[in-house]
C-alpha cells in the first residue's frame, strides 16, 4: 500500500536489521534476492534496489555483534550494550535518514 518507495525502505529496514545480527556479507546475500524480487515485482530498475542492500548492509551501528572490530573494542574496552546503542542510535538514524533520501534520487525508480 506504500508503493515502490515503501517497498525500497522495507528492503533497507531488512536489510539493516540483519546486519546487526549477522555480518554484512550474510545480511547482504540473504536481501539481495528480496531487492531483486521486489524491484521486479514492481517492474522497477533494480539498481536503487541493490543499492539501498549494500548501504543497509554497511549500517551495523547499534549493536557489537555485527561486525568483527565491534566485537574487539566492546570487550577490550568493557563497553556495555548501552553504550553502543547510545553512540550508534544517532549515527544510525542520520545515516538512514541520508541513504533513503540519496538513493532514490542518484538512482531514480524509473520503469525497467
Amino acid at each position: 500500500g506504500y508503493g515502490v518507495y515503501g517497498a525500497l525502505v522495507g528492503v533497507y529496514l531488512i536489510t539493516l536489521t540483519l546486519t546487526e545480527l549477522i555480518t554484512n556479507n550474510a545480511a547482504a546475500a540473504l536481501a539481495f534476492p528480496i531487492a531483486l524480487g521486489t524491484a521486479r515485482a514492481f517492474g522497477v530498475d533494480p539498481t536503487p534496489f541493490v543499492m539501498i542492500v549494500a548501504y543497509g548492509a554497511s549500517a551495523g551501528f547499534l549493536i557489537p555483534f555485527g561486525y568483527q572490530t565491534h566485537l574487539m573494542v566492546y570487550s577490550a574496552g568493557r563497553y556495555r550494550m548501552r553504550d553502543f546503542l547510545r553512540a550508534g542510535l544517532p549515527v544510525s538514524l542520520a545515516y538512514s535518514l541520508g541513504v533513503l533520501a540519496l538513493v532514490p534520487l542518484v538512482f531514480p525508480l524509473q520503469p525497467a
